[in-house]
């Protein structure tokens, strides 16, 4: 792994033969995806708040040159929060979402929350320290809890549409709640790991409306 001990500058063309602009480009969407990516292995080892030596030293490029493929800080989170969806992005599918019997539904709905916040956990963890202080990590916290709200509405709508406006409300707030990456992360944080979280969303789910999930 090179880090600022080997070099002290990025690999740059050769003055006096410049590469293309469309090089250019690739050259600099190479490094800036290698740090985005550094940050978040980092993220997924435990570190949450690595500086810019040991991101450094895991992108290969220069520290002096971490910063300076992003506009400033929110930059940076805002391309490590999209490189994190695109990891993730086909474990945010639920298969025929809404269709099929209560205990089906219920099982491909806690299979993918613990997919999906097992591979996140440690960035999004990172993502809801910083929050409170980071307007852009804030949007984009909220903007992804509404979609996955939005997703536990469609997959239990026929047991939701049989309810009155206030029952339908409280029972998707519970459903929502047991669905949800703090729910996750509490039960996990707890000693029980990636099967028995599911498990424990599955029995929930199936107590609060009155069905005996598929195993």
């Amino acid at each position: 792994m090179t880090g600022p001990s080997a070099a002290t500058e990025d690999p740059a063309p050769t003055v006096g033969t410049p590469a293309p602009l469309d090089g250019r480009r690739a050259w600099r969407d190479r490094n800036r995806l290698a740090v985005v990516d550094a940050l978040l292995d980092l993220y997924a080892e435990g570190d949450l708040r690595p500086d810019a030596l040991k991101v450094a030293e895991r992108s290969g490029v220069s520290r002096r040159s971490v910063f300076r493929y992003f506009d400033d800080r929110d930059d940076l989170d805002r391309a490590a929060i999209e490189r994190q969806q695109d990891r993730v992005r086909h474990l945010f599918e639920i298969p025929d979402i809404g269709e099929g019997p209560l205990g089906e539904r219920i099982l491909r709905l806690a299979e993918q929350r613990a997919a999906l916040f097992e591979q996140v956990r440690p960035a999004a963890r990172v993502s809801r320290l910083r929050a409170p202080f980071h307007a852009v990590i804030a949007e984009e916290l909220e903007q992804g809890r509404r979609l996955l709200s939005r997703q536990v509405e469609r997959q239990l709508a026929p047991e939701l549409a049989e309810m009155d406006e206030t029952a339908r409300g409280e029972a998707l707030a519970i459903a929502d709640t047991l669905c949800s990456f703090e729910s996750y992360d509490f039960l996990r944080s707890r000693g029980l790991d990636q099967a028995k979280v599911g498990a424990a969303i599955r029995h929930g789910l199936g107590a609060l409306f009155g069905c005996a999930p598929s195993a």
